[in-house]
């Protein structure tokens, strides 16, 4: 009787996603990235994801923090997939889904890689945890979102240039001084 009331209440204080089946704690990557030396935020996004993890009773197992555009190849994100496809982390966690993937393209293979090897995905600051069906339909929304505004940006973009040509704005790179220069 005692064994079987101390089972129920070891399962009632269980929360999601904070035990294995095995009954081990999950083994966290935790990725953070900036674009540029000078923005600041890479302090904020580590703390975070650590208390994140804390509360969740994860183990944090690797800390990546990368500094670069989305748009290039990020070897530092490449070394926690590694960890990933090695089996050494059960779950990805960043603070926001953008400073993962910043293509639709390359969100949706990353997301879909680290699912096929039962690896979770959690981005805090959306509260989205992709190891639900709820989650996993709440990250495509955003990803289709997302494209869609940075193809509104871009048409944006390409108008503004339209309106500078036709209004005779020369665009362009400025002719240096020294091309000027007589000897």
């Amino acid at each position: 009787m005692a064994a079987k009331q101390a089972v129920e209440k070891a399962k009632s204080q269980r929360v999601f996603g904070q035990a294995q089946k095995s009954g081990k704690m999950l083994r966290a990557g935790l990725y953070a990235r900036v674009s540029t030396h000078d923005q600041q935020t890479l302090p904020l996004q580590i703390r975070t994801m650590r208390q994140y993890a804390g509360t969740r009773g994860w183990t944090i197992v690797v800390q990546i923090r990368e500094i670069g555009s989305g748009s290039t190849q990020r070897e530092l994100r490449e070394k926690l997939l590694a960890a990933a496809r090695r089996r050494e982390i059960d779950v990805v966690l960043v603070w926001r889904l953008d400073r993962w993937g910043r293509s639709l393209v390359d969100l949706v293979v990353t997301l879909k890689e680290l699912a096929q090897l039962g690896v979770g995905f959690v981005s805090i600051t959306e509260a989205l945890d992709l190891t639900t069906a709820t989650g996993r339909a709440m990250a495509g929304l955003l990803a289709v979102f997302a494209e869609f505004e940075r193809d509104i940006l871009r048409e944006r973009v390409r108008a503004g240039l339209a309106h500078a040509r036709q209004n005779g704005k020369k665009l362009g790179r400025p002719i240096t001084a020294g091309l000027h220069t007589t000897q």
